[in-house]
Order: structure tokens, then sequence, then C-alpha cells
């Protein structure tokens, strides 16, 4: 099992990256959460990883913290049908913190909300993980020092909104954070970020 890779980011995308790890290049698919933490190309760079073995090839998933691989592996090892993309897909639509917040609170509303998971889908991960999540989780959900932020929410809010009106998520995180960067004094609601966004997307 490879557990982490260190070497020099050669190319970043939303998507995956490529490492340079001692001259050999790795390809790794990343969620958005870890390509937002990424450094400039050109410098070097450890990524946790999970290598998940098919009959066709050997694929490597890359991620920027602990919290981002154990959700990910959570989600792929114990929620039936969901698989590595629809993993990524959910690390990349909602933050660690916010996810188990809303397994905990049983919100199937904010997780169906999130790319590739439907309400079927999210009423199975509430039964599958509410025990696994468990009490350690709602702790930090409810911790000041833990939850995720005013701004990150609003933030959030404004790109589910983005992808429910059929933008693609790459392109709605960019505008968002391209809108609140113009701004970076003052907390924005979702709804202004969302027309503030919807210019750049123009």
């Amino acid at each position: 099992m490879i557990t982490f890779l260190e070497g020099i980011l050669a190319e970043a995308y939303p998507t995956h990256v490529v490492l340079n790890v001692h001259g050999v290049g790795y390809h790794v698919s990343i969620p958005l959460s870890s390509y937002d933490k990424l450094p400039t190309p050109g410098t070097r760079l450890q990524l946790l990883t999970h290598l998940q073995i098919r009959e066709d090839a050997h694929v490597l998933f890359g991620f920027a913290t602990s919290a981002e691989r154990d959700l990910f592996r959570l989600l792929i090892n114990h929620v039936s049908g969901i698989g590595p993309k629809t993993a990524l897909d959910v690390l990349s639509g909602v933050s660690v913190t916010s996810f188990k917040a809303a397994v905990v609170a049983g919100d199937t509303k904010t997780l169906s909300q999130v790319k590739g998971i439907g309400k079927k889908t999210a009423e199975r991960i509430l039964v599958e993980l509410k025990d696994k999540v468990g009490v350690a989780a709602a702790w930090e959900a409810a911790s000041s020092t833990h939850a995720p932020t005013g701004r990150a929410l609003e933030m959030n809010d404004a790109v589910l909104a983005l992808i429910a009106l059929g933008y693609k998520q790459t392109d709605a995180q960019k505008a968002v954070q391209s809108a609140t960067e113009a701004r970076p004094s003052v907390e924005i609601p979702s709804d202004e970020l969302v027309r503030e966004a919807l210019k750049r997307l123009a």
C-alpha cells in the first residue's frame, strides 16, 4: 500500500495532479478540497494517498489532509453503491466537518445537494455511517473552533446553488472564490455571492 507520495508538483488540475517523485510522474486523482490547498507547480509537495487496485489499472487518489482521506475510505468501504469517483465528488462538494455534521443531524437535504448523491443515496449514507461517525463528530461539528466559518458556509451554499443552475462544479467554485476574494473583509451572503459569481460566469 502506498501511504503517501512526496515530490515536486509537476502539474495541478482540479481533478488530478502529476507528482514528480525522483523522476517518475505519478498521476493522482484529487478532490477540489485538496486542490484548493495545493502550492504552485514546481514546489515540493507531500500527498496522503489511497491506492485502488483494479483488474485493468492501479489508481492513486491523493488528499491534502488525513481527515479527507479518512472520509474517502469511510465512504467507499462502508456505503454500498459509492465508489471512488462519487467519494471524490462528496469531498469536492462539502467539507469533512459539514459532512459529519449532516450525518449526525440526519440532514439528507444537505447530503443530497452534493453532486452524485441523490435522496436515496443520502438516506443510505445516514443509515450506514451514523454509528461510525459517532459522538466525536457531533462534538466536533458543534465546536466553534472546528465548525466551518460563516464565510465558508455561505461560499458552499453559493457553489451548490450554481451547480443546481447547471454550472460545472469547478467553474462554480472558481467564480465564488473570485467573488469572495474581491471583498476579503466582508462576509457576503450566499444569494449575493451567487449574483456576483453569475457575472463572472457570463
